[in-house]
């Protein structure tokens, strides 16, 4: 199984905002971006709260205490053992891979599957597969079909791609969210790019009043959830803004008022914006996860009511608000259980911080 990136600490799962360097690079001089060479970009994500830099400069991230990780492309059965010896030697915590050229018979593309799964492991290093156009993951039903042949495969969830690319609003798009559920379960780092139906980089903003800004923070938010139900102490999932330039058909340029071409948007304060959204998605998912580690003990229930809740499976915090957010009736088919058993659970739920009555 392509394992989980971890920091070797007890921690609760948690989520880093990094920056991929393509956002940092190619800013135009209107943009409120510091400006400058390597070393000023490198500096400007750091005191602009990125943990790392996808794409960065080893050196420079290693003097400025950044995190790396890095990127690559796999096309052929054999190369992905030579990537990965290459990453790992360089101190690179995961990679992210574009994989063949969306051309490819199944049988080559479970053998490219493959290949990438046995040089992860062989070299102890992430290899997340990016969803991406003009990949082997360019359409939702393969990369499905991918992952009930290869269920330990892992993912770079890079939605715009499908968004746009596979026009996911037409038809509805929420049994389209249902058929995605296991690629959402295995994403581990995604690339942070919204696009509208017709466009795959857009601005968006202040990020309100948006629905394709809700639609990828859904998207999101699956991930996140599918990356906490299976976390350890230690374990971390990256989110990394990737607002790329117009330069490879990107961020959409438009005349301005004196008839110059200018960028859509500043892609330094939208990247800004990005993370901003991503921890307001992840934040209340990874405070609902913790509940599960605090034993219902700790609510200083009645021994009566602690022993019936315990009997009915309850032994967290996280249970008893699973237990409560039933059906109405669903509580009193528990034996021993009352309205006065369920009124003390939910008081002693509301003086700890827990839960909030309706």
């Amino acid at each position: 199984m392509v394992k989980n990136m971890n920091d070797g600490t007890q921690n609760a799962p948690y989520l880093r905002i990094d920056i991929n360097m393509g956002n940092l690079a190619g800013l135009p001089a209107y943009s409120t971006a510091p400006q400058g060479d390597a070393l000023a970009l490198h500096e400007a994500a750091k005191n602009a709260g990125y943990a790392g830099v996808q794409g960065g400069d080893l050196k420079i991230c290693k003097k400025l205490g950044l995190h790396v990780t890095g990127g690559g492309r796999v096309n052929e059965v054999g190369e992905a053992d030579k990537l990965a010896a290459d990453m790992k030697a360089h101190g690179v915590e995961c990679v992210t891979l574009h994989v063949g050229w969306g051309m490819e018979s199944t049988d080559k593309a479970y053998r490219l599957v493959e290949d990438i799964l046995q040089a992860s492991e062989k070299h102890d290093i992430p290899m997340y597969i990016e969803t991406h156009r003009a990949t082997i993951t360019q359409d939702m039903w393969r990369t499905v079909d991918l992952v009930e042949n290869f269920p330990e495969i892992r993912f770079n969830g890079d939605f715009s791609h499908w968004y746009t690319g596979q026009e996911m609003v037409y038809g509805g798009i929420e049994h389209k969210w249902a058929f995605m559920e296991p690629v959402f379960k295995r994403v581990r780092f995604i690339h942070g790019r919204i696009g509208n139906p017709g466009s795959m980089q857009v601005d968006i903003g202040d990020g309100k009043d948006r629905t394709y800004v809700e639609h990828f923070k859904e998207m999101w938010r699956r991930s996140f959830r599918g990356f906490l139900e299976n976390a350890n102490p230690g374990d971390f999932i990256c989110f990394v803004p990737e607002l790329l330039s117009p330069d490879i058909y990107y961020a959409r340029t438009f005349k301005n008022a004196a008839g110059e071409m200018v960028e859509e948007s500043d892609r330094w304060q939208q990247a800004l914006l990005y993370a901003e959204i991503a921890r307001g998605v992840f934040d209340p998912l990874a405070k609902h996860f913790k509940l599960y580690d605090i034993p219902v003990e700790q609510l200083d229930l009645s021994e009566m009511t602690l022993k019936i809740a315990v009997r009915a499976g309850i032994t967290t915090v996280g249970d008893c608000i699973d237990f409560l957010s039933r059906d109405i009736n669903a509580p009193m088919t528990v034996q021993g259980f009352s309205v006065a058993r369920l009124d003390e659970l939910q008081h002693k739920l509301e003086q700890h911080g827990y839960w909030t009555r309706e």
